[in-house]
């Protein structure tokens, strides 16, 4: 298959690679000229406008944005509007908010599918879990591509109608954002309790069997063998926050109660306020966490 890729940051770059490395060709664009000299070196044909990617996809143009959420995903779509029809298919592969992707797919002249993507930088190598709203048409025209991006057909499918799919991806996030805050607090305890624990053993044993292992729990092990059982040069500051506060307000407009998720996500604003000294064990924990999943830059102590 033919697939346009417009974003070539470290999330559009994977999935260049792995439809590249499953046979499909790849046109690509970035106003980085850098990086579409890299994706160039990868095997990808390279645009240098959305117009020219457009033209070079002929007349089924499948296309997929991996840009920031927000105003990017717009003037993207601003840009390829008079290039779409009916019989195209754009993904848009960011965190957008649910009702952001209603709206476009509303108003995009071609078939319109927001796709929640997990796994992160670190996921490269097994793929990622796809999340994917949208006419049903599209998804399968997609799915060999989904196929390759994913970590295989049983990492993707699709949720339901536009917005779906970016609905399911806010509120996976929430439940991270309250996994990573329960795996803060338990180690916190043992790091501040009775007894002088190696806290990379303890979750190395954890992962092994135990009925709480886990891909978070794996990055936790990394991170005190990476930075020490103490992480004491890693700040208690957490960045990040959008997708957890979309969950709280859908929570709150559900009537639906959600308190872990709640309180994990007032932590990370709790560690802002406070300073980036050595603070809550917990939330450097989760500081650290960030960048075992997302290679997010892991704030430091002064």
């Amino acid at each position: 298959m033919e697939l346009g890729v417009v974003g070539l940051g470290r999330m559009g770059r994977i999935v260049v690679d792995r439809c590249l490395d499953a046979g499909h060709d790849v046109v690509a664009f970035d106003i980085d000229s850098d990086a579409r000299d890299e994706a160039a070196d990868a095997g990808a044909r390279t645009a240098d406008s959305l117009a020219a990617l457009a033209d070079a996809l002929g007349e089924k143009k499948r296309i997929w944005l991996m840009v920031p959420a927000g105003d990017p995903v717009d003037a993207a779509l601003d840009e390829l509007e008079d290039h779409l029809t009916e019989n195209d298919v754009v993904v848009d592969g960011g965190n957008s908010h649910f009702e952001e992707s209603t709206r476009r797919a509303a108003s995009c002249p071609a078939a319109y599918l927001d796709c929640g993507t997990s796994g992160g930088p670190a996921g490269a190598e097994l793929g990622f879990s796809l999340m994917v709203g949208g006419p049903e048409w599209g998804y399968d025209e997609l799915t060999p591509v989904f196929d390759a991006v994913a970590t295989g057909p049983d990492g993707h499918d699709r949720m339901g109608p536009a917005g779906s799919g970016h609905y399911v991806k806010m509120v996976h996030n929430g439940v991270e954002y309250a996994l990573m805050q329960t795996y803060g607090e338990g180690f916190e305890l043992l790091h501040e309790g009775r007894y002088d624990l190696d806290l990379e053993a303890v979750a190395r044993t954890w992962n092994n069997g135990a009925v709480i292992r886990s891909w978070l729990l794996e990055l936790c092990e990394e991170a005190f063998r990476e930075e020490g059982g103490d992480l004491d040069t890693v700040a208690d500051h957490v960045a990040g926050g959008s997708t957890g506060t979309w969950t709280v307000q859908e929570s709150l407009e559900q009537e639906v109660p959600l308190p872990l998720i709640y309180q994990a996500l007032a932590e990370r604003f709790g560690s802002r306020a406070s300073g980036d000294g050595e603070g809550r064990f917990s939330r450097r924990l989760v500081n650290r966490l960030r960048y075992g999943f997302g290679r997010h830059e892991v704030e430091r102590q002064e």
